[in-house]
Formats: structure tokens, C-alpha cells, sequence
């Protein structure tokens, strides 16, 4: 079983939202043959809290908007260094780049199939990595 097309919807409104907000390193993860809870991760990170928070936000702000949902469930807005959305069928984690780096979820996914990100997304990323 691959990820639902309303999955990789989500997924590409979520990861252009961190985009706009200047994510690093965003990627996806179909994670539907994996977990039973959730058909994608989206991972990106932030050099700081208040970024997290404003990545958080645009991302809640985009979907609503454009795919009238709202997570059913946020954590860690409160230390702002690493804020799960749960969307149900997808999982947004926004990270602090030192967080990202110690726990490295795209380590523990990556036997998963990465979900193609749209290609502002793909440029943002190249031109974040290359500043």
C-alpha cells in the first residue's frame, strides 16, 4: 500500500508552507507500509525556536486554507524545538536543526519511499544549502 493522493496533497501544501517560511532540508516519507497510524512524514528544520514557530504556523495556516484541516493533535509548541502536527494522514515535524541532527528521523525512514516534493520546494532546499 503506497500513500493516498490526499496524503501527497498534504504533503506538498505542508512542505511548500516550510518553504516559504525558509525550512531546511525538507523531506517526506511515505510511511504507509511502515505504520498502521499514518500514510507520510514531512520533515524539516529551523536555526531557531521562533523559526520553528513561524514554520509551525504558516504550515497550520496553509492547510487550513487550502485543504480545510487542522491537526488533530500539536505538541512541543511550548519548547518550540521540535513541533509535531498530526494531520492524521500525514505527520508533520518541524525540528531545530540540533534536535534534527541528534535524533535523525530520516535515518530511521529511510528504507522508506521519498514523496516527490514539489520543485520550489526542491530549489529552496538547494539554494538553503548552498548559503
Amino acid at each position: 500500500m503506497t500513500a493516498s493522493d490526499r496524503s501527497v496533497q498534504l504533503v506538498r501544501i505542508a512542505a511548500e508552507a516550510a518553504a516559504d517560511k525558509l525550512a531546511d532540508d525538507i523531506l517526506a516519507y511515505d510511511v504507509s507500509e511502515q505504520l498502521v497510524i499514518t500514510d507520510a512524514f514531512v520533515l524539516c528544520s529551523a536555526t531557531n525556536d521562533r523559526q520553528v514557530r513561524a514554520i509551525v504556523d504558516e504550515i497550520e495556516d496553509r492547510m487550513r486554507a487550502e485543504a480545510d484541516v487542522k491537526p488533530v493533535r500539536r505538541e512541543g509548541e511550548r519548547e518550540g524545538r521540535w513541533v509535531l502536527l498530526d494531520y492524521i494522514d500525514i505527520v508533520v515535524h518541524v525540528q531545530h536543526e540540533e534536535d534534527r541532527t541528534f535524533y535523525a528521523l530520516e535515518r530511521l525512514w529511510k528504507d522508506c519511499p521519498a514523496i516527490a516534493l514539489p520543485e520550489s520546494v526542491m530549489q529552496a532546499n538547494l539554494q538553503r544549502a548552498r548559503a
